[in-house]
């Protein structure tokens, strides 16, 4: 039976930071994935085939010049589930040689299989080839998540599907039902109503996106609407079924019933913990398929730990790169930190979210007093080149201190400019940063200044009384 410093079950993103850590502190690390191809749910049917299929759908459309050359203005006439599929799978291709190339660089030894614990330094790899054991000192888990099923939702793969099978869809459809209101489902909803596809958003809850901030949420929901989207909010969905003329129906807890040409199916993640005998390795994961982990990320047991999508919230690729870092860091005695306050947080609807930091519902629980400063696109000379009349960039500081504490912005490239203020925020910077900085003109980060202005005026007119 071979053995290992370090095995880490899963490819995806927290993996691979996990094994590339453990490889870079001397340690003989093995991989184990279980599909054919490196990745996990992250390249293959996640974030990077979503993320490429954004932009296809912003290209195709011709989208980004709409607000600059006039509503009329299209891209490509007729757009195919296939032309976007294309772009998708050479990214998806190029993303696999470049983790490939990583782990081969670090040494890191690639066991195709499924992996299930025979005891808690044990694990059985089965895959077409056979069956092999092997022992680990320290084991990691990072086996990702797969989409929730509902037995009153058939997935039939052609007008009814979730997340990870949402190229299998014929064609464009004229209507398009999807339950879920979180990221995923918002996302999709933006990418589908961008290319015309009326479509009904269904979210048990009182509004999108519950922990992001409130008025960038309005500001997405009002786009939507703009974009003909309709949103049942506080409806939940009891029952789907397909109808003989290839319709589907998603029958409603408020006796409503919703038709549409197709439906996606977006209602939470579970685990991929089904294979692995967690028993086995005295470890247990609740209903969701979530493995319980401590501020190191270790499991029940000492020397396992369980990184990424597979220990819940807030299941990011960016957050699950760290969690596997500092995860195999511990396992070998280094002691890393990390502070998750200071992670940042990019959705990418049509446009794009993206804040770090607390909200104004937040801070108002905590009674902490704060201002707020807001800079608009379509009043900085980069928003109106671009043509982008719905972004906005918000900063929550503290009227006292003028620390920052928080950053909000809705808007193309929202994911990149946030960045700025995450640096000022996490060194301690003040808002009054902003106002001694000089920034390139024109770009968008010109709206840190003007936000930075807008905020300090607020706090100079209860100074003087005026």
């Amino acid at each position: 039976m071979q053995s290992y410093d370090l095995i880490v079950i899963g490819s995806g993103p927290a993996g691979q930071r996990a094994a590339i850590q453990g490889a870079k502190m001397g340690k003989h690390v093995a991989v184990v994935e279980r599909r054919e191809v490196l990745g996990g749910v992250c390249v293959n049917t996640g974030t990077i085939p979503s993320k490429t299929m954004r932009e296809a759908v912003l290209y195709l459309s011709g989208f980004y010049y709409q607000n600059v050359y006039g509503s009329n203005h299209h891209g490509q006439e007729k757009i195919t589930i296939a032309d976007l599929a294309v772009h998708v799978q050479h990214i998806v291709q190029k993303e696999v040689e470049v983790i490939r190339d990583q782990l081969s660089r670090n040494h890191i030894e690639l066991i195709n299989g499924t992996a299930k614990f025979v005891d808690a330094h044990t694990l059985r790899v089965e895959s077409s080839r056979g069956e092999q054991s092997y022992a680990a000192e320290k084991i990691i888990i990072a086996a990702g998540t797969r989409p929730a099923s509902c037995s009153e939702v058939p997935i039939n793969g052609r007008n009814i599907v979730d997340t990870d099978h949402i190229f299998d869809i014929p064609g464009i459809p004229e209507n398009l039902l999807v339950v879920g209101g979180g990221v995923i489902g918002v996302e999709y909803t933006c990418m589908f109503a961008t290319l015309g596809v009326r479509v009904t958003l269904v979210e048990k809850r009182s509004r999108l996106l519950e922990f992001a901030d409130a008025e960038m949420v309005e500001a997405l929901s009002y786009h939507l609407r703009d974009q003909r989207v309709t949103l049942r909010l506080n409806e939940e969905v009891q029952s789907v079924e397909e109808l003989p003329d290839g319709s589907v129906v998603a029958n409603l807890a408020s006796k409503k019933k919703l038709c549409g040409d197709a439906l996606l199916y977006a209602v939470g993640r579970q685990g991929n913990v089904d294979d692995l005998n967690l028993a086995a390795a005295g470890i247990q994961a609740d209903a969701r398929g979530r493995i319980p982990v401590d501020a190191a990320y270790r499991t029940a047991q000492p020397h396992i730990f369980a990184v990424g999508d597979v220990v819940g919230f807030p299941s990011l690729a960016s957050v699950s790169m760290e969690q596997g870092r500092i995860a195999a860091a511990h396992a070998f005695g280094k002691d890393l930190h990390s502070n998750p306050s200071n992670y940042p947080y990019g959705i990418y609807t049509i446009p794009e979210i993206s804040f770090i930091g607390k909200t104004e519902e937040q801070l108002t629980e905590e009674d902490v007093p704060y201002e707020v400063g807001m800079a608009y696109y379509r009043e900085i000379a980069r928003g109106q080149i671009r043509g982008d009349t719905t972004g906005r960039l918000k900063l929550i500081f503290h009227r006292e201190t003028k620390n920052l504490l928080g950053v909000h912005i809705i808007g193309e490239g929202a994911a990149e400019l946030l960045h700025i203020g995450q640096a000022v925020m996490i060194l301690g910077g003040t808002v009054e940063y902003f106002v001694d900085t000089v920034f390139n003109y024109p770009t968008l980060a010109e709206c840190y200044k003007a936000a930075a202005f807008n905020g300090l005026n607020k706090l100079a007119k209860f100074s003087t009384g005026t």
